[in-house]
């Protein structure tokens, strides 16, 4: 995996260039490898997916707010040389995109929101679990819990959570503390992007109705919402995911030096 100002990245067809760069943002306490094949790997698109600072491979200590993690991947972006790409993030990573849509919206060509909301807030309890090293297995076994759809397999759960129990308990509080104090709401208007919204049916972590008061008030945004998924959609429905991903991306004009 190559590394730009300390942060590791998995690139495919890295030098299309015809194509408008897609970067991935991952969610709370996740890494570049919770985007499964199927969407780091789209079929002719050049997706960058990079691991978040204090996550994965990557180099530093995460961050406690939403503003702190969007600084790092802007940073990120012009970097590696981007001008302009397509956003795409899960969650934490969803709110990420959003805050920089609203800070630098010159600099996205879209936005892809998967099971994230204006708000995201954590139940107490898992943020008291978290931030105690003692008791931060029981803080991953809470939210493993709520991220999937009932009739996901097991072993696909486990591999989530086991990955999960590998983030250091400080970055995964970090984190969740992020995404508590995370509000857009006054905000969503001022975007003037195109965005497409996705969510799993049976998400209990960021049930459908966030993406809904996403879709009322972002200007000309799509929501589809994906059956017999929850908060791990791209997990769980990664051919759907995948599909609906290149089609919105198929459907942004751009033009290569740009």
């Amino acid at each position: 995996m190559p590394v730009s100002r300390g942060l590791f990245y998995s690139a495919s067809e890295g030098d299309n260039f015809a194509r408008p760069p897609v970067v991935l943002i991952h969610g709370a306490g996740g890494h570049h490898l919770y985007w499964p094949s199927q969407v780091r790997r789209l079929q002719g698109q050049r997706v960058l997916a990079l691991d978040l600072p204090g996550h994965g491979k990557s180099f530093g200590t995460g961050h406690q707010t939403i503003e702190g993690y969007a600084g790092e991947v802007a940073q990120f972006i012009q970097s590696i040389g981007l001008s302009t790409a397509i956003l795409v993030g899960h969650s934490m990573g969803g709110a990420i995109a959003l805050e920089m849509a609203s800070r630098n919206p010159k600099r996205l060509l879209g936005l892809g929101l998967l099971s994230t909301g204006a708000r995201l807030p954590v139940a107490p309890g898992i943020l008291q679990a978290a931030a105690d090293p003692a008791t931060f297995d029981e803080a991953v076994a809470l939210l493993g819990e709520l991220s999937f759809a009932p009739q996901t397999n097991l072993a696909l759960k486990g591999s989530a959570v086991a990955r999960l129990r590998e983030t250091r308990p400080s970055v995964l509080h970090g984190d969740l503390l992020a995404c508590d104090a995370f509000d857009m709401t006054a905000r969503l208007a001022d975007i003037a992007v195109p965005t497409a919204i996705l969510c799993g049916g049976e998400d209990k972590m960021t049930p459908p109705k966030y993406s809904a008061f996403l879709q009322a008030r972002i200007r000309g945004a799509t929501l589809e919402v994906v059956r017999n998924a929850g908060h791990m959609v791209m997990l769980e429905q990664p051919d759907e995911v995948a599909a609906q991903i290149e089609l919105f991306v198929n459907g942004i004009q751009y033009r290569p030096g740009a």
